[in-house]
């Protein structure tokens, strides 16, 4: 039996490599597994050996705590990998395929997934709509920062790149597509951002600077990111971004000073409910960023939201953001007439089209989020320097393909 090494969550704080069992096209009792879907079979399903998965700001929320995420779980929603095999119900994609693997775990078949709703599929977890590999309360399918791992719905899932060696030569780009682009693209695209856009991205982690990029992508004429941190403000800036630094204040008065009024046409939310206040050492204040961007979005604009909002947090700051209910200011959006786009990202809805982006060299998100490879036997160290500030995008080799 081929030997399997994952990276799991095992206390506030703490990521430890563990041995876990090959993949089955059987699912098997685990950590965050719900019983429901113990035993069922995944004939539709095929075996990943990994090429590159990546560690993602909301796997940080797990491993800080924050949210309800068993001991032993196995993280990683963020993957990309070669089929190694296939059951029997596969029909399309072949062993040698390198594909990208969405986070959003999707049949293809119920009624959200025909319109395209594949972040809230109806038939992959049994405790509400949507799920994704490696992550609490979304079905308990075993996440992919490890050797091997199993993907379901695998004809309907995968985006098999068109060539193996053209793949393996931009595979720091494509990697981004299994995730983060989509989902910064998905914030900007809901946001309404076009040709001559102003926007506000609130947030210079991965996600913010995805968002940023996808900006630029679409055609917006001045894109502004906002941060608490120095470093990751500076990586926004070396693609083009105007920055606010939100340690000397909201950012109301410093885009006044860039654009001349204080607002702009889109605002992104890429922080989510782990923000903090405004100004030097401010504290958590987890409405922040929603009602900042209700405050300096244009009337009649729209916010995308992409940033993670979550229903149990442990460590929230008080008995109601510990049930995910914020005090939003939710007045102004009415009254400025705001539209709103929560949840997570489509994946598939716009990951052909940004993998052709970086195929023919319209985009170099690798660089722009700063992208780094690490080894697996890394990852501990990976998650402790991202959580402390780095600006780097982390990206674990299990298995050698990106050296």
């Amino acid at each position: 039996m081929t030997g399997n090494k994952a990276v799991a969550y095992k206390e506030p704080g703490k990521v430890e490599l563990i041995d876990i069992d090959y993949p089955s096209f059987k699912l098997k009792d685990g950590p965050g597994v719900n019983p429901a879907n113990v035993g069922r079979t995944v004939p539709h399903g095929v075996i990943l050996k990994t090429v590159a998965t990546n560690i993602c700001g909301s796997d940080q929320h797990m491993v800080r705590g924050r949210t309800t995420a068993p001991p032993n779980l196995v993280l990683g929603h963020e993957i990309t990998g070669e089929v190694v095999e296939v059951g029997p119900g596969v029909e399309f994609i072949k062993v040698g395929d390198i594909c990208s693997v969405p986070f959003n775990i999707a049949c293809g078949r119920c009624r959200n997934c025909k319109e395209r709703k594949t972040g809230i599929c109806l038939n992959v977890n049994p405790d509400r709509p949507g799920s994704a590999y490696g992550y609490v309360d979304m079905g308990g399918w075993v996440g992919g920062q490890a050797n091997y791992v199993l993907v379901p719905y695998a004809d309907w899932n995968l985006l098999k790149f068109p060539d193996k060696d053209q793949a393996l030569e931009k595979i720091m780009d494509l990697t981004m597509l299994s995730d983060i682009f989509p989902t910064g693209f998905h914030g900007a695209v809901t946001a309404g951002v076009g040709v001559g856009s102003t926007v506000y991205v609130a947030g210079a982690g991965p996600v913010g600077l995805a968002a940023a990029t996808s900006a630029h992508l679409l055609g917006a004429a001045v894109v502004i990111v906002g941060d608490l941190n120095e470093d990751r403000l500076k990586q926004a800036r070396s693609f083009g971004c105007e920055t606010i630094d939100l340690s000397k204040g909201g950012p109301a008065e410093q885009i006044e000073q860039i654009l001349g009024i204080p607002e702009v046409d889109c605002g992104v939310d890429a922080v989510g409910f782990e923000a903090r206040g405004h100004g030097h050492g401010a504290k958590e204040a987890p409405a922040t960023v929603l009602n900042s961007l209700m405050e300096i979005t244009a009337a009649g604009g729209a916010l995308g939201i992409p940033g993670l909002y979550v229903t149990g947090d442990p460590g929230g700051v008080d008995e109601s953001a510990k049930k995910g209910a914020l005090s939003l200011s939710l007045g102004t959006g009415w009254a400025k007439s705001l539209s709103f786009t929560t949840g997570q990202c489509p994946v598939m809805k716009y990951n052909r089209q940004l993998m052709m982006a970086i195929l023919h060299d319209k985009v170099s998100i690798a660089k722009n989020v700063n992208a780094k490879a690490i080894s697996l036997e890394d990852a501990p160290k990976g998650y402790a320097e991202f959580d402390a500030g780095a600006a780097t995008k982390y990206v674990l080799n299990p298995n050698g393909y990106l050296n």
